[in-house]
């Protein structure tokens, strides 16, 4: 039995000491005071039978390395035989050091220190050493003049010394080569965490994942106070109802140079969370927002903690399992619950069977799903929570049970934290670790029933890191046969489709900016001063038509009866006198209405919709034509600048138009040219006249049309009563009556375009100063001269600009101002872009993958090849 199971808890460093003490005897103890008294504390704890002190003499000896070695056997629990010689060794390097020690401690300690002796001089007594003589005898003495030494009883003692020092060389390196050991398995479990969240990215397929821990448990067995408890955050749903609906697929990332704490969820984009309780109340909403009518999901919730308290570690929490449902869920709860419990704990992944302590084993919901899956308990480890409601023997029972064996045995723990009145004992902190281990060793300390027993988070903890270490060294090779087979598919799939033609979001913006770069410069060539001018020209013809018909050419009439008109008929015009004021007012009038119509406004929303519908065109010639977001973003940036510049530009085209709302100014040419537009104009309506009651003539028939036409014009002469009793026999029906009217109305207009076409040519209409004689001419002499003004404005004040601040707009608001992320959602739009640069990144991942789990596998050869060493 070692002295730590039969004396209670002493730290090495005591052990040696007192070793020392009892070894020397009283004629090496002339030490001070405070020496004496320090050892003498030491001894306090243990109950040990006086004995009579024996006197050892011996020959000390320098040994200058010792205190390295007995500083790292106080590190590393040595064996039962090297602690025994590397006592007696410490003994004679440090009997120069301490010299006297009370006769009573030292006859307490005689019986152990006689065992110990005894079994140290067995098992060196046949090595034969050479001498390590210090050159100095303990009792001052120096070499006789032969050289030689003095020999007594202590010879043996001081070979005991000899291979105490190359025992404790030998522990000290063991515990060196432990230490790494840990070092190089944390780095080891890092880099299959990486590899694992990589083919998470590749494939949701079971054969490119690593295993995971998959904790199981019925409700309130305490399973998310044990997560809570290894993370050292209150993180997971609470309630009274069942919370945890979906799977949490929960990556634990040690960051040893990082004193911040957060998370992630990588699907959310929610970016770094350092407000656990956030990350509680995110996980609660991403729970709750599966139905009560399904109670749970498959679908896995991926939360990333970063933390240098927190240890490299993959684990996967399920709902817990229920016994019957409640009258509020669903009533195949309980079997969804079990499937989807079942998909999880599938090899190579290890279960982590969470049971209450107070609950018999034989009724644990987790350890029945753990041995369908795991019937020889290889890779179930169970953990037995609230230890502290069991009495101790029941405890080591539980822990130790042979019934339900598992391999990698059973761990006890107790992650209930103290409680507000413990505030004096416990001070709390952010991180609950702490308390819990705290708790933890308060009780286990006080019953030494688990001393043979594996308890406390802490030691689960390094249970979970050591065998997710291992199991996952054991899936490297078959993962890596798997990633190897993937990427030779994907490969040979990215050649023939694509010709290993490289495509990345990135490049694939860029290259659609410049597209549409390139059309938008031509198109500043295409809608210049000319264009404008057109579309105003345009515009402003149909203002003229619309005048001339309104006050000129309409005649008075409604419906079926006849108006009597003040109005003098158009007729009359060409043969009025010079002076005749009724002419004159009817063209100032229509010259007012013209100029007065809002020149600027209708001009600028002219330029603004011919340039967004140019920009559409340009846009549905692009790429961008199949990216929603992308589109609104070019609109957007498009109309902004247009809406900044619409009340500048219409203010100064309606200012430069003032002069022409009080004069008009004419010079030949002007009139000449406009005669010969106004002639084309009123040529153009005639025709448009004429095609539209042919149409009409073809879709009624022309007897017909004839008839209802006759039927109206004699019904308006006689004042809308019927000439006959008989007009109702020819079944005129609304509808034919309106068709009558409208081919009335294109007769009459017909036969009055003709007529003004006939006085736009006379030799009437050939000087400006008969302006009242053809008002068509005149009119279109003024929109003529408003057109060029508000082109002049419009090409300064808006175009220019445009054209200018378009291209850097776009450039800010599609390649500066978006992330990687919105990049990548943009090129994924296009479903042939998707596809291309998924598979190209899917061949990515999978060589990253590989080869970071070829640079694991050689580490691990490493690893071995330094042991066989």
């Amino acid at each position: 039995m070692s002295l730590t199971r039969q004396y209670g808890v002493v730290t090495a460093g005591r052990l040696l000491r007192m070793k020392q003490g009892l070894l020397s005897g009283s004629r090496s103890f002339y030490g001070t005071t405070r020496t004496r008294t320090m050892i003498s504390s030491q001894f306090s704890p243990f109950a040990i039978r006086r004995i009579h002190h024996q006197p050892v003499y011996h020959r000390s000896f320098s040994w200058s390395s010792m205190p390295k070695f007995a500083a790292k056997i106080a590190r590393v629990p040595a064996a039962a035989a090297s602690a025994a010689v590397g006592g007696a060794a410490y003994v004679n390097y440090k009997v120069q050091e301490v010299h006297s020690y009370t006769t009573d401690k030292l006859n307490q300690a005689s019986d152990w220190l006689s065992g110990v002796y005894s079994s140290v001089k067995d098992g060196i007594q046949s090595i034969e050493l050479p001498d390590f003589s210090s050159g100095e005898t303990e009792s001052g003495g120096k070499k006789n003049k032969k050289g030689e030494e003095e020999e007594g009883n202590n010879g043996g003692e001081e070979a005991a010394a000899t291979a105490a020092a190359a025992a404790a060389a030998v522990t000290a390196s063991t515990g060196a080569e432990e230490d790494g050991d840990e070092d190089q398995m944390m780095v080891l479990t890092k880099k299959m965490i990486e590899i694992r969240s990589i083919l998470q990215k590749v494939d949701q397929s079971e054969t490119l994942q690593l295993p995971s821990i998959v904790v199981i448990g019925s409700q309130s067995s305490g399973k998310s106070s044990v997560l809570e408890a290894i993370v050292g955050h209150e993180f997971l749903p609470k309630g009274n109802n069942m919370v945890t609906r979906r799977p949490i697929e929960l990556t634990l990332v040690n960051t040893p140079d990082s004193a911040a704490e957060y998370a992630e969820f990588p699907a959310l984009g929610l970016g770094k969370i350092t407000d656990f309780t956030q990350i509680q109340k995110t996980l609660t909403d991403l729970n709750l927002a599966v139905p009560d009518s399904q109670a749970v999901s498959d679908d896995p919730i991926q939360l990333h903690i970063y933390s240098p308290n927190v240890p490299d570690l993959t684990m996967i929490d399920l709902p817990g399992y229920i016994q019957v449902a409640a009258s509020d869920q669903p009533g195949s709860l309980k079997q969804q619950i079990n499937e989807l419990c079942e998909k999880y704990i599938q090899p190579p992944n290890v279960i982590l069977a969470i049971s209450a302590a107070d609950v018999d084993l034989a009724n644990s919901s987790a350890l029945k799903a753990s041995r369908r899956v795991d019937p020889r308990g290889e890779r179930t480890i169970g953990v037995i929570t609230k230890m502290d409601l069991v009495d101790p023997i029941r405890g080591v029972q539980t822990l130790t049970n042979q019934s339900y064996p598992l391999r990698m045995g059973y761990v006890g723990v107790i992650t209930r934290t103290p409680t507000s009145q413990s505030v004096g004992l416990f001070r709390r902190t952010s991180n609950i670790t702490t308390l819990v281990a705290q708790n933890e060793h308060n009780y286990f300390s006080q019953h030494p029933d688990y001393e043979d027993c594996t308890v406390g988070t802490l030691k689960l903890r390094g249970k979970l890191m050591t065998v997710l270490e291992k199991t996952m060294a054991n899936s490297l090779q078959p993962t890596a046969d798997a990633i190897q087979q993937e990427l030779e598919e994907a490969s040979y799939q990215f050649k023939v489709e694509y010709n290993d033609r490289v495509l990345t979001p990135q490049t694939y913006l860029a290259g659609s900016i410049d597209s549409l770069k390139l059309q938008f410069k031509e198109l500043t060539t295409q809608l210049g001063r000319n264009e404008v001018k057109r579309i105003l020209k345009r515009e402003f013809d149909q203002k003229v038509l619309d005048l001339l018909a309104q006050r000129y050419w309409n005649k008075p009439q409604d419906d079926m009866m006849k108006t009597m008109s003040k109005e003098q008929p158009l007729s009359d015009l060409p043969n009025a006198a010079i002076d005749d004021l009724y002419w004159h007012r009817k063209l100032d009038a229509s010259t007012s209405s013209l100029t007065k119509l809002g020149v600027g406004r209708l001009s600028t929303n002219l330029v603004i919709n011919a340039l967004s519908s140019e920009m559409e065109r340009l846009v549905d010639n692009t790429n961008f034509k199949t990216h929603p977001f992308a589109r609104e973003t070019i609109y957007d940036a498009a109309t902004s600048i247009l809406n900044t510049r619409f009340h500048s530009t219409a203010d100064q085209v309606e200012n430069c138009i003032k002069p022409y709302k009080y004069e008009v100014e004419v010079e030949d040419r002007e009139w000449a040219s406009s005669r010969d537009h106004a002639y084309n104009l009123l040529k153009e309506e005639l025709r448009q006249c004429e095609d539209s009651y042919q149409s009409l003539r073809r879709a009624i028939g022309s007897n017909k049309l004839t008839q209802v036409m006759k039927f109206i014009e004699k019904t308006r002469e006689n004042n809308g009563v019927q000439v006959t009793p008989d007009t109702e026999a020819f079944g005129f029906s609304p509808a034919l009556l309106a068709k009558g009217r409208e081919a009335i109305f294109l007769r009459d207009r017909s036969d009055i375009l003709k007529m003004r076409m006939a006085a736009v040519r006379s030799r009437q209409c050939k000087s400006k100063e008969n302006k009242y004689y053809c008002p068509e001419v005149f009119l279109d002499v003024v929109a003529d001269k408003l057109t060029q003004t508000a082109v002049l404005f419009l090409n300064v004040e808006l175009l220019s600009d445009f054209y200018y601040n378009f291209p850097r707009e776009l450039d800010a608001r599609l390649g500066k101002n978006l992330s990687e992320e919105q990049i990548e959602v943009f090129a994924k739009e296009d479903p042939k872009i998707k596809q291309h640069i998924e598979l190209q990144q899917r061949k990515e991942l999978l060589e990253l993958a590989l080869g970071k789990i070829e640079g694991v596998m050689e580490f691990q050869k490493s690893r071995q090849h330094s042991h066989h060493k």
